[in-house]
């Protein structure tokens, strides 16, 4: 058994196919294909699935999937230990909802960057579901969710609580609802609005506050981000987290602006989560270092 083979297979399982993880990796497929096939071999299990539409990885391999992980992470330390070089260039991998990246990611990512020049960071933009599974199998090494009061998460995560805020009406700056204190569901409700898609925290929400009774007319889109720049060019009306919304440049530019959302008292909170193992990579702790740092600093104040 040679650790390349185990690489292989992980690479497979992250990228999603045997073409793309040797694209990535730069080793030709026959070449991955015969390392998992002798690694297949020695193990009496069949890793990856072959179809004539590609290669994937099999049920046996993501049951083993999670050892093979462990043993990549081992190599890591070890080399760290011994000073090699190579091992600080391993890419870090975050997945984050729409709502953390231009608030705490990215400024954390770059607070990583000015002490690790040679680090690479890999981040992905996925839906909370998608993270859960992805820092599961090893494919993620920090995610960002955002929660709702009672949510559970998976006994294998580690959480640390970054922001804590509440969903807000997000409204074009001139808009007549920009003018009351707070708007109501109902408010809403007689407006274009537009809503998460399905496997949002938001959508849920949403569902929530509207019950059976949706705005008549209902867009849809994926993330934060989008919705924002919908709700700026006036196709409609959404809700979010305050804090994805505070000092955004669309809101600090003056185009959006938030409102309260009149009797609610969800609570929202952006959490960061890791697996939970003996030994978390260093890398990890300083970006989660960062992001606790990020949380801390005071919302720019809007622009004129």
């Amino acid at each position: 058994m040679r650790i390349e083979q185990l690489e292989y297979l992980a690479a497979v399982t992250r990228y999603g196919s045997l073409r793309r993880a040797s694209e990535q990796l730069h080793v030709s497929q026959p070449a991955i294909s015969e390392a998992i096939r002798k690694l297949e071999r020695e193990l009496g299990v069949t890793l990856l699935d072959r179809r004539r539409s590609g290669a994937r990885i099999s049920l046996a391999g993501r049951e083993l999937l999670q050892p093979i992980v462990d043993v990549l992470e081992s190599v890591d330390r070890l080399k760290a230990a011994a000073g090699d070089q190579l091992a600080t260039r391993r890419m870090l991998r975050i997945g984050t909802v729409n709502a953390g990246t231009a608030s705490l990611v990215l400024p954390a990512v770059r607070a990583f960057q000015a002490t690790n020049s040679r680090a690479a960071v890999e981040v992905r933009n996925l839906q909370q579901d998608e993270i859960h599974v992805s820092l599961a199998e090893g494919t993620l090494d920090l995610g960002l969710v955002n929660l709702l009061d009672g949510d559970d998460l998976p006994p294998d995560l580690e959480a640390t609580p970054l922001l804590v805020g509440r969903p807000a009406a997000v409204l074009p700056a001139g808009h007549p609802l920009a003018a009351q204190a707070a708007v109501s569901a109902d408010d809403l409700r007689g407006e274009r609005f537009v809503a998460m898609r399905s496997g949002y925290l938001m959508y849920r929400f949403a569902h929530r506050l509207f019950g059976s009774d949706l705005p008549a007319a209902w867009h849809s889109t994926d993330g934060a981000e989008m919705g924002k720049m919908m709700v700026a060019e006036g196709i409609g009306l959404t809700v979010l987290p305050d804090y994805s919304v505070l000092g955004d440049p669309l809101e600090r530019a003056g185009l959006i602006v938030t409102r309260p959302l009149a009797g609610d008292t969800t609570v929202v909170t952006m959490t960061a989560l890791h697996r939970r193992q003996a030994r978390v990579l260093p890398a990890v702790l300083q970006v989660l270092g960062h992001l606790r740092e990020q949380a801390r600093q005071p919302l720019p104040v809007r622009t004129a």
